[in-house]
């Protein structure tokens, strides 16, 4: 039963973390993921599209989260651009590519689920923009998907935004996402096809998210 039909408040999506899954299928899941990467960019094929959108949103120095980092392709790009990145990643393994193939970022394990960023300072972490990328969310559980939607909302700063990209079918139905994202406090305010702003369409999401 969706989430949409107002009779039931039970999750949609899959039982366990799709991510987590493939891990316990095949140890090798992150190194070959990786190397996956590493061969399209030896390639010449463009990387960087969801980066170079965030950075024409950003002003110079924004504070930008990474959400779903992975090996820091995004996040890496855009802190070489001058923003102050933080990015996080359920996957150990990936968080250490990120850290080494660009260190002057901090890179966190950990399932954006439960995700808590603070500083130094003692502070709780507010980023401008944040970016989930990569079909992300939809690798999440039913379970997971409200709750890293929330705590992404709990860490924009108050006039930040979200912007996320997945494939409409990939069993997150956009009907289901905008559900989340109000429980979440948060407004679906552009929607688009593509990382380079094509109209809306079935197939892809690329969205810009709000406070309210």
């Amino acid at each position: 039963m969706s989430r949409t039909d107002p009779s039931s408040d039970r999750a949609s999506g899959p039982a366990e973390n799709l991510w987590s899954a493939a891990v316990r299928r095949n140890p090798e899941h992150a190194r070959g993921y990786a190397a996956r990467w590493r061969r399209i960019e030896a390639s010449g094929q463009d990387i960087h599209g969801e980066a170079r959108l965030l950075d024409a949103m950003a002003a110079r120095g924004s504070r930008i989260l990474d959400a779903g980092c992975g090996t820091g392709r995004v996040g890496g790009y855009l802190a070489a651009r001058g923003h102050a990145v933080v990015g996080v990643d359920l996957d150990a393994e990936l968080i250490e590519v990120a850290r080494a193939d660009h260190p002057g970022s901090r890179w966190e394990a950990g399932n954006l689920a439960a995700l808590d960023l603070w500083g130094e300072d003692g502070e709780r972490l507010e980023f401008d923009l944040a970016v989930c990328a990569g079909n992300v969310l939809t690798f999440l559980a039913a379970s997971e998907r409200r709750p890293a939607l929330a705590a992404l909302a709990a860490h924009l700063a108050e006039d930040g935004r979200l912007v996320v990209g997945f494939g409409l079918d990939r069993g997150y139905a956009l009907a289901d996402f905008e559900a989340d994202a109000a429980a979440a406090e948060l407004g679906l305010t552009q929607r688009f096809s593509t990382w380079d702003l094509r109209p809306a369409a079935d197939d892809f999401l690329v969205g810009v998210l709000s406070h309210g």
